[in-house]
């Protein structure tokens, strides 16, 4: 289910309370009304840059911001890229497919899931890094160590462009997975570092996604998101979970590959199965009935697809995947059907 493009926060129970930091600190590294916030982050940027892979070229701006300004900016963002008519669409769709209910206010959804999780979020489109202001002291530095490594990447890669809608969902929700994935990784090994007080190669961790996704799942911390359906709740513990493990994936004998340029992932079968090839571009031509709205699956999704209405042992046909498309199509009458093509 495709997620509005937004921001890239951290939520997910992911935020876990790190040691402390030391070294040196440049405040000129960050641009900030709050002197804690500056001091902190400048304290961690550069070590943050030099595990991500990626070069620190201008300060970063950040400031706090209270949960009645993000409830706005969500909404904001909402108008802009998931309005109501295209809002209706996607939930038509997905329920032919029986993913969710035909009457699911799907921007509703999303506002509340959102509003619950995010503690933080770098905003590309501003180029600052936003803090909630209700969060506790005591969770601030792990918050960071997430958040400034997007920080990094923005100065490197157009994160809005790589996430653009328009390159259609699947593609969309894998960039959004190696963006995620990436800062997801830097920010474990740096607490697994802090929690050992020696260098951990995180190479060595068999299966990241086994050993915080369960942990996601079954989180009771957020009430709304165990209220969405599968395939909402899914889509957002995606990117965190399989990006860490594909952008662990990428690094061999202790080398920092960002999962950017020719690394960046063209679907989400690249996140789930490491080598796998480019999908297959496909068309639709209806004969007849006006075309309401049009995307890809993707492998991640037609896998829930496949589990959820067809039952577990057919989701493993997901891994032949090579390609799909739909079509939501107005048939007259108030009547609209699905076309698919899979590959």
């Amino acid at each position: 289910m495709k997620m509005f493009r937004t921001v890239s926060g951290v939520g997910l129970g992911l935020a876990l309370l790190a040691g402390g930091c030391g070294g040196q600190t440049d405040s000129r590294l960050v641009e900030s009304s709050d002197p804690r916030l500056r001091e902190l982050a400048a304290s961690l940027l550069p070590d943050l840059a030099l595990r991500s892979g990626m070069e620190l070229t201008a300060p970063v701006r950040l400031e706090r911001r209270s949960r009645e300004e993000l409830v706005r900016y969500l909404e904001y963002k909402l108008d802009q890229e998931l309005p109501p008519e295209e809002a209706r669409a996607r939930v038509e769709a997905y329920s032919l497919l029986g993913l969710v209910p035909a009457d699911l206010d799907l921007r509703s959804v999303l506002l509340g899931l959102y509003t619950e999780q995010v503690a933080g979020f770098y905003e590309p489109d501003s180029t600052a890094l936003f803090v909630m202001d209700d969060q506790p002291e005591a969770d601030v530095e792990a918050l960071l160590v997430h958040e400034l490594v997007h920080a990094v990447q923005d100065q490197s890669v157009d994160l809005s462009a790589i996430t653009d809608p328009d390159l259609g969902s699947d593609r969309a929700t894998a960039a959004h997975a190696a963006i995620e994935g990436h800062a997801t990784l830097v920010m474990l090994e740096y607490m697994y570092e802090q929690a050992a007080g020696a260098p951990v190669d995180l190479s060595e961790i068999p299966d990241l996604g086994a050993l915080i996704g369960p942990a996601l799942q079954a989180s009771t911390q957020f009430p709304a998101l165990a209220a969405a359906p599968r395939v909402i709740r899914e889509s957002l513990i995606f990117p965190y979970v399989q990006g860490a493990g594909f952008v662990q994936r990428l690094g061999t004998e202790g080398e920092r590959v960002a999962p950017f340029g020719p690394a960046l992932p063209a679907s989400t079968e690249e996140i789930l199965a490491p080598g796998a090839a480019a999908p297959i571009d496909l068309m639709l031509t209806v004969g007849g009935g006006e075309v309401v709205q049009e995307d890809v699956l993707g492998r991640f999704e037609l896998e829930v697809f496949l589990d959820e209405v067809l039952g577990p042992s057919h989701a493993m046909l997901a891994t032949a995947w090579e390609g799909d498309r739909y079509a939501l199509v107005d048939t007259g009458e108030d009547s609209r059907s699905l076309v698919s093509v899979i590959l």
